[in-house]
């Protein structure tokens, strides 16, 4: 068995527009997967024999159906809740305009530290990073040595690449992840850093690709 864990991480295809521009988090919206070609490049270049996963959210699930039936054999995907993406609470479904009228102090209070504060009956993105963080560490030793290919959300990608380099507060934030980009990070079993949050990341995680365009 190796000892690198593989993991392929692809955002969902667009929203259709009646939701753009607006922050949809957790609620389940539909999506566009016409985009044929970028489909066909993501069927060759993601992995064969690889286990797939998507959260319980209708987008990541009708993307990865796109994805097979571009020519990629895929197996039935495990649904990962705790990859879903961010759930902002009261806000969800919003503009930007609407949620800063809707309640001016809370939107102003949250920009000062979205790493650690929360939407009005929503969760901080900190919390995002602590679900997703133990779901990467279930999957990975539960897969090890496996390639894993996660379609999931922005924000979750963004987490998943804060564990990998032990990010927290604005740098966090510093990734782009464009709809159906590609990204990939190894997991390494023996790796000796550890960094403030403990567990897996640091010495045991290298970076392989970041945000690469299916087309």
């Amino acid at each position: 068995m190796s000892d690198v864990t593989r993991w392929w991480w692809v955002r969902h295809a667009p929203v259709v527009p009646a939701y753009m521009g607006r922050l949809y988090g957790q609620d389940d919206v539909p999506c566009d997967t016409s985009d044929a070609e970028s489909m066909k490049v993501l069927s060759g270049l993601l992995p064969r024999d690889a286990v797939w996963i998507t959260t319980h959210l209708s987008r990541t699930q009708a993307t990865a159906r796109a994805i097979a039936d571009a020519g990629a054999p895929i197996p039935e995907p495990i649904v990962v809740r705790d990859f879903a993406e961010q759930y902002f609470g009261e806000w969800q479904g919003m503009t930007w305009d609407e949620m800063e009228a809707w309640n001016a102090p809370a939107y102003h209070e949250f920009w000062k530290d979205p790493w650690s504060n929360s939407p009005p009956g929503g969760e901080s993105f900190a919390d995002v990073v602590t679900r997703t963080k133990q779901a990467i560490g279930e999957l990975t030793a539960n897969h090890r040595g496996r390639d894993i290919v996660a379609i999931a959300h922005g924000g979750t990608i963004r987490a998943a690449m804060a564990v990998a380099l032990d990010l927290a507060g604005a740098p966090g934030f510093s990734f782009r992840f464009d709809n159906l980009g590609l990204t990939r990070i190894d997991h390494m079993k023996g790796g000796t850093l550890r960094g403030r949050s403990g567990g897996l990341h640091g010495g045991n995680w290298r970076v392989a690709a970041v945000n690469v365009p299916a087309r």
